[in-house]
């Protein structure tokens, strides 16, 4: 049995402030740190885990790097974990999609962004490389964004109802038989200790 540890990046500056980010390039804050460190040593503690992934954009390899530090190993990068496209609403407050043209909170897992991407999108492109690592050389923690983990949540579970946006540095464990996801489990209620920045317990707003 593989298990895959997914991981939120810990809180940017866009979290902080509470904008879907402009660039790939906004790094995370001092609270995010934190957040990472606690939660890379709680996974120390637990598994020891072969291999860490990572989102391109900067604050998923700023957080993986920290993982990796902990654990005592290198980070890789897959181009396909970046979090998804919010076109136009790149910069403008999370508030903003709600009152954008077409969503529907009913099925808001194929909304797309005027000029992005829907989470159906992105559970797509996201979820080929979750079975790639699964599929590879033992254990892994794979470190991402929000709307990607609610996207692989979808694909490992088949459901989008129970899709919850990870708190920053948020932990998902996946365990993989080789043919299925057997177990996937939210220890967002496990993980003890862990600083968590107060503006980001909502469950379907601020997903970067």
């Amino acid at each position: 049995m593989t298990r895959l540890v997914l991981m939120r990046h810990g809180e940017s500056e866009g979290n902080r402030d509470r904008v879907f980010t402009l660039t790939p390039e906004v790094p995370i804050t001092d609270v995010g740190r934190a957040q990472v460190r606690a939660a890379a040593e709680w996974i120390r503690s637990r598994w020891t885990p072969r291999r860490v992934v990572a989102s391109p954009y900067r604050r998923a390899r700023q957080s993986a790097a920290i993982v990796g530090e902990v654990l005592g190993l290198p980070v890789a990068v897959e181009p396909d974990l970046r979090e998804r496209s919010y076109g136009t609403l790149a910069g403008r407050p999370y508030a903003d999609a709600l009152g954008s043209p077409g969503y529907d909170p009913a099925v808001w897992w194929s909304w797309c962004p005027p000029g992005g991407e829907t989470l159906e999108a992105v559970a797509v492109r996201a979820g080929a490389v979750l079975d790639r690592i699964a599929a590879g050389d033992g254990d892994a923690v794979v470190v991402s964004h929000g709307a990607v983990m609610r996207a692989l949540w979808r694909h490992m579970t088949g459901s989008w109802e129970d899709a919850r946006v990870a708190r920053n540095a948020g932990l998902i464990l996946a365990e993989w038989d080789g043919v299925r996801y057997a177990r996937v489990m939210d220890l967002a209620e496990a993980v003890d200790g862990v600083p968590n920045s107060p503006v980001l317990e909502r469950a379907r707003d601020g997903v970067e």
